[in-house]
């Protein structure tokens, strides 16, 4: 029976066993009050055959009654459910903790106020908006991939905070269609995303057979079509990583024609020129081309036309604080333009800190931080970089 729960509850069988030795021992105090509490054990045989002992310094007595009550088996049987009911929430929360930073699949329950209820398996959870990929629209009873962000222990049991708008979904999703990617031959360097509009992959090959592009892009493009289908109308360009700057900015402004770079290492800036009619092409619409090649290549781009010998500026600098780390000085370059606020676990993994650790810290800093979804105050980055 044991292995019987345990197959359709997931729970294993020592905290069953332990369950129903608190529940007996509960029943058996209330049956032998005057025997003293303390001194009641439980034991539970292979076999299953239980037996109540008193002891009394060395000497032991079985005390077992052929017939509980009806009062103490109600009490042994409310104690064993919830105690499976705890032990169901725990064995949950130690699955999806182990989980995450790693893409799981769920399926749409309904749409509710506030986002999605979505079943992951053994739990249900919401897909926030602020998660949500913008503009899509998800159906009933529609698997969709997710990334795991968080795990956190609640009074309700384990809550999961899911994401499809976060970077990483598009890392896994790749892992998931390039078995390169795993076996290291292909390896993705930096990746900058707009949900649901556009994002760059930065992917360098480890063995100069293999094209690094073709690869991701797959025969006829199967691969990348695989990933673009999961993501809706967001376009996803991929680009070769290049050690060598120019060569990287060059492919990161893609599919502009850049005519030259010029490089500055001591601020991490770069002067591009490309040719007049490509101008828009290199920003991109609204900034959306040179604001994604600013944050996947880790430099402040200017674009410049080359037909204009006062080499006038015809793209506003995506520039940042030099005392901001590299990968938030792009997020923060294009705040003003975008809207979008650092999350806690964005900042968390740039810190290489947990979410948890991250939020302490905050509060210790007075900042009012609850979840690993929630913005973090301008302010706050200064003061922790």
């Amino acid at each position: 029976m044991l292995e019987e729960i345990q197959r359709e509850r997931g729970i294993h069988k020592e905290a069953l066993l332990e369950a129903i030795r608190v529940s007996l021992l509960s029943a058996a105090k209330k049956r032998f009050k005057e025997e003293g509490e303390e001194n009641l054990e439980v034991r539970i045989s292979e076999d299953g055959d239980v037996r109540i002992i008193h002891k009394e310094g060395e000497k032991e007595k079985d005390v077992t009654p052929k017939d509980f009550g009806r009062l103490a088996a109600q009490t042994a049987k409310q104690v064993i459910i919830q105690r499976i009911r705890e032990a169901e929430k725990d064995e949950a929360f130690e699955e999806y903790n182990h989980r995450q930073g790693e893409l799981i699949t769920g399926v749409i329950k309904r749409r509710e106020y506030g986002g999605y209820l979505i079943n992951l398996g053994r739990i249900e959870t919401m897909l926030s908006v602020a998660e949500q990929i913008p503009g899509e629209v998800l159906r009933e009873r529609e698997r969709v991939k997710l990334y795991l962000v968080e795990t956190r222990k609640t009074s309700k049991g384990p809550f999961v905070v899911i994401s499809r708008a976060h970077p990483e979904l598009i890392r896994k999703l790749f892992e998931l269609e390039v078995p390169e990617l795993k076996e290291g031959i292909l390896e993705i360097k930096s990746l900058a995303r707009e949900p649901g509009k556009r994002t760059k992959v930065a992917v360098l090959s480890n063995d100069p057979k293999v094209g690094a592009v073709g690869t991701c892009v797959g025969h006829m493009g199967t691969r990348i079509q695989n990933i673009v289908r999961e993501l809706g109308p967001e376009r996803v360009d991929i680009i070769e990583w290049s050690a060598d700057a120019a060569k990287f900015i060059t492919n990161a402004l893609s599919p502009a024609k850049v005519t030259r770079v010029e490089v500055n290492k001591n601020d991490m800036s770069a002067k591009v020129y490309v040719p007049e009619k490509e101008l828009s092409l290199a920003i991109g619409k609204e900034g959306q081309n040179v604001r994604l090649a600013v944050k996947v290549t880790g430099w402040n781009i200017d674009i410049l036309s080359d037909t204009e010998p006062t080499g006038k500026k015809q793209a506003p600098p995506a520039k940042a604080s030099s005392s901001t780390p590299s990968s938030l000085k792009l997020r923060r370059a294009t705040e003003d333009k975008t809207g979008d606020k650092v999350k806690v676990h964005q900042l968390a993994k740039e810190l290489k800190l947990t979410s948890k650790k991250l939020i302490e810290k905050l509060k210790e800093l007075g900042y009012e931080v609850k979840a690993a979804t929630s913005p973090v105050p301008e302010e706050a980055i200064k003061k922790l970089k």
